[in-house]
């Protein structure tokens, strides 16, 4: 079983999200050879229930899921998972400080799945999490 773990700043915006679409992406395709979770890059929120417009993006868009608290990444993610899957480049260096280094490459960006260097924004400061919607299904969907 292949087991991914999507990271963000707090965990409650957009790796929730990500995990979510993903879920509901490996469902429809019959997959259940998968394990999707979630995990902040920080403490900021930990604790803290989904943003409440993740939540309502995730019902417009009929994909379901459990409400669920943040909750922060950990060294002992590195061996737990085969993918560590970050949304920008300062999350990525978090993840790394928490992790001691990548000797097996299993830290990513989520914008690498579709060739680009570029980062997912915060939706927490841009407001835009139909767009997030739209970055996380497209390129979740390319990769599996």
């Amino acid at each position: 079983m292949k087991k991914i773990l999507f990271v963000c700043h707090g965990n409650i915006c957009r790796s929730p999200m990500a995990e979510y679409i993903m879920k509901n992406l490996l469902a429809k395709s019959g997959r259940k050879d998968v394990l999707v979770e979630s995990a902040a890059a920080t403490e900021d929120a930990v604790g803290s229930p989904m943003d409440p417009r993740t939540t309502r993006v995730l019902e417009k868009n009929n994909v379901p899921y459990v409400q669920r608290h943040a909750r922060k990444m950990t060294k002992d993610d590195y061996q737990n998972y085969d993918y560590l899957i970050c949304m920008d480049e300062e999350n990525f260096m978090d993840m790394n400080r928490i992790t001691g280094g990548d000797p097996d490459r299993k830290e990513y960006k989520l914008m690498q799945f579709a060739n680009k260097n570029s980062d997912v924004e915060d939706p927490w400061y841009t407001n835009d999490f139909d767009g997030l919607q739209s970055i996380a299904r497209k390129n979740l969907a390319e990769r599996y």
